[in-house]
């Protein structure tokens, strides 16, 4: 192979050098191109809307979604899965004193079978960061964590809904976040609660890393099928 090299001419050379030195992270997050061919269907999603001027929809705010955020349940409960989770915010029951909604509330709550929607794409949710970019400008996925529930085909549930969102909206793979990007400053008392450990079995000691890697290369896969 080396002895190979030598019959190149300097500028293919200087290419293959070149190309050597590219990084993961540039590769993953090149533009996805489009394939011919037939397309992916749009994931089956429940609507599940919390009623408008109620509870987490109380006071409207629109949104143009700029990234997806994606957090996990860490709800371990048996029968915790999507439908309960919407059913929470439908009842109101996520209370929080923290944030100047006074509830939690996010767009999409996945599991192994089903995907269910809380909130409009075009409306602000309470997920990610209290009053920052993250509530303002992201779309929230949560993943739902039950002990009957596949984590498997969660994940594969939820990168595929992660594309689908980013072809309707146009967001860049780059802008597909954990929560953990977010810096999360409490409204009511300005108390900084530092990054969150979201979604954890997604993360490598609370950061971002292979795990993480590798749910966007699923992300990007699915992309290039929308």
């Amino acid at each position: 192979m080396i002895r190979s090299l030598g019959l190149l001419s300097r500028p293919a050379l200087l290419s293959l050098l070149l190309l050597g030195c590219a990084s993961p992270d540039r590769a993953l997050y090149a533009p996805v191109p489009p394939t011919p061919g037939p397309r992916l269907a749009p994931p089956r999603i429940t609507q599940a809307l919390i009623p408008r001027g109620r509870y987490g929809r109380h006071r409207i705010r629109s949104m143009q979604p700029r990234y997806i955020t994606i957090h996990s349940t860490q709800n371990y409960s048996t029968g915790a899965g999507a439908s309960a989770h919407a059913n929470l915010q439908l009842r109101g029951a996520l209370r929080s004193s923290h944030n100047s909604l006074g509830y939690l509330s996010w767009h999409y709550t996945v599991d192994d079978h089903s995907i269910y929607q809380s909130l409009p794409d075009n409306e602000q949710g309470q997920h990610a960061d209290y009053e920052g970019p993250g509530n303002r400008y992201s779309l929230g996925i949560e993943m739902c964590q039950n002990r009957d529930n596949n984590r498997t085909r969660t994940v594969d549930q939820t990168a595929r809904l992660t594309a689908y969102l980013m072809a309707r909206h146009n967001i860049p793979l780059r802008n597909v976040v954990p929560h953990q990007h977010w810096k999360r400053i409490r409204y009511d008392d300005r108390q900084n609660m530092g990054p969150k450990d979201c979604p954890n079995f997604l993360l490598d000691h609370g950061k971002p890393g292979t795990q993480w890697r590798d749910f966007l290369s699923k992300v990007r896969t699915y992309r290039a099928q929308y």
